[in-house]
């Protein structure tokens, strides 16, 4: 097996790589002669090859030591790669079918080899621009969200348990750090790497980094973000870590992984769907005015709350006896209480996820990372006009969050930002 530190693999040096590794070559039968090797990483870190021969087949991903859409200039540890193994090994225990199965892992390496997800599998982002349903990504991502955030939080664990994961996770510091510099911070003042379809966002643009109320609402985000270790989460869950096909749903790339705030995930997913709402209008064709696909998005929002609420609160019903500390049933012990704390629990956290969306949002539009939702949008003026839109209600969303008590309310909303 190789190792001995760390060197960028080609697709040339990758083939002696899985040759000389047992726990790759053994996927592919010990097979060789007709393998095929592509590199298909079009993210902003890693390099992915997928691998495929006549007897097997695997993704193998490789991490950099600095971010790749922007290069050298901005070094980064490639020691993401180990907590995204760790995660995916971790979420793929918790939830095995929305999670893709890691083969092998090198540390010294940075490489992980998984489970490669095959044709019709693509990118649900993709997915989403192209206006295909998705009859299942409701059902699906509530149930990983609901296992992956309660089966990793103090509702089922012990304090003791929990500090040693939340102590093993916090090496992941620098990813962190680049979320708090992309999501909380570039966007709400002049930064290098801010970009915004120009000139038509400037004002819209000047007018984030203006808004004190903004301002005051994203530092509390931040503060949560960095010292609130409630959940292993993924930390990087929009639409393009998400594999689908009509039955199927696979997430990857949780490289960004730490103990934080369980809003963040549910967040970033809502937040991204609620992006390719407000994109649908600049896809629209003469015979496709995507009104019905508009709708259906609503829908999935809504269905992906309600049933995220759903199973949770279920999941935690189930273990009121367990070991979890953070309610204790000796004190917690009468029907009474315990709606009490279940419905406090679960309105902040749908708060918490409001409020991580609507950055999430935010920094899509005005920041250095964009989603091709918008991007895809060959008319400048169009693509403003819908980015225009989606601003505007994450700035409301963010500052009225708390006003709303249900998502029906938030659908609501995102419907009079959209007339």
């Amino acid at each position: 097996m190789t190792s001995g530190g760390f060197r960028p693999l080609d697709e040339s040096s990758l083939l002696e790589y899985i040759k000389s590794t047992a726990s790759l070559s053994s996927k592919l039968g010990g097979r060789f002669d007709d393998l095929q090797i592509k590199e298909v990483g079009d993210g902003n870190l890693n390099f992915v090859y997928i691998v495929v021969g006549s007897a097997g087949s695997f993704v193998i991903k490789q991490a950099l030591p600095y971010i790749r859409c922007i290069g050298e200039s901005w070094p980064m540890t490639k020691e993401r790669a180990y907590f995204e193994a760790t995660t995916l090994k971790e979420h793929g225990r918790l939830c095995p079918n929305h999670v893709p199965e890691v083969y092998h892992f090198d540390r010294d390496m940075s490489l992980i080899g998984m489970r490669y997800l095959e044709p019709p599998h693509i990118i649900l982002r993709k997915g989403l621009i192209a206006g295909t349903v998705y009859p299942l990504l409701a059902e699906h991502m509530s149930e990983y969200m609901a296992r992956t955030l309660f089966f990793t939080s103090l509702l089922y664990t012990t304090t003791t348990d929990h500090k040693g994961a939340v102590a093993k996770f916090c090496g992941n510091v620098e990813l962190c750090r680049l979320t708090e510099q992309v999501v909380f911070s570039d966007p709400y003042k002049v930064s290098q790497y801010n970009r915004w379809t120009s000139p038509h966002l400037d004002r819209d643009a000047e007018a984030v980094r203006e808004d004190d109320i903004l301002k005051l609402e994203v530092a509390q985000l931040k503060s949560m973000f960095c010292e609130r270790a409630q959940a292993l989460i993924h930390g990087d869950l929009h639409t393009g870590s998400v594999m689908v096909t009509l039955d199927s749903t696979q997430v990857i790339d949780p490289e960004f992984a730490f103990y934080g705030p369980m809003g963040f995930d549910i967040g970033a997913f809502l937040g991204n769907l609620i992006l390719s709402f407000f994109s649908q209008d600049g896809h629209a064709t003469q015979g496709n005015d995507r009104k019905n696909y508009k709708s259906w998005l609503l829908g999935t929002v809504e269905g992906t709350w309600n049933l995220f609420h759903k199973k949770f609160v279920a999941l935690w019903d189930e273990n009121q006896d367990g070991v979890g500390e953070a309610y204790l049933p000796q004190i917690y012990d009468n029907p009474d209480v315990w709606q009490l704390v279940q419905n406090k629990y679960m309105e902040d956290l749908f708060h918490d996820s409001l409020g991580f969306g609507a950055a999430k949002m935010i920094r899509r539009i005005v920041g250095v990372a964009h989603v091709e939702d918008f991007e895809s949008i060959a008319d400048a003026s169009k693509r403003a006009d819908c980015e225009r839109r989606a601003l505007n209600f994450a700035k409301f969303l963010m500052k009225e969050r708390r006003k709303l008590v249900s998502i029906s309310d938030v659908v609501s909303v995102v419907q009079e930002f959209d007339s």
